[in-house]
């Protein structure tokens, strides 16, 4: 059984670390966090109000990091 109290107190604790990335009319919140099923990456882009998250698991950032590396690489190919 669930203890709500428990379970919300939980999913609004601070955020062990975080940042913020302006581009144009976009902000970007990188905020490290910890649950009772273990850390994650909240990663939530807003556009003038309008929300999208995403929750990457501890396990997956370094995966994420080097496929973003790989990509990054690949994008400065195609400027020149």
């Amino acid at each position: 059984m669930i203890n709500h109290q428990e379970h919300s107190e939980r999913q609004f604790t601070e955020p062990l670390a975080s940042e913020k990335i302006v581009v144009d009319r976009k902000v970007f919140y990188l905020d490290l966090r910890e649950n009772a099923r273990g850390r994650y990456l909240k990663i939530t882009e807003d556009v003038a109000g309008r929300r999208d998250t995403i929750l990457l698991p501890a396990e997956a950032f370094r995966d994420f990091v080097e496929a973003a590396g790989r990509l990054i690489d690949f994008e400065q190919t195609l400027r020149q």
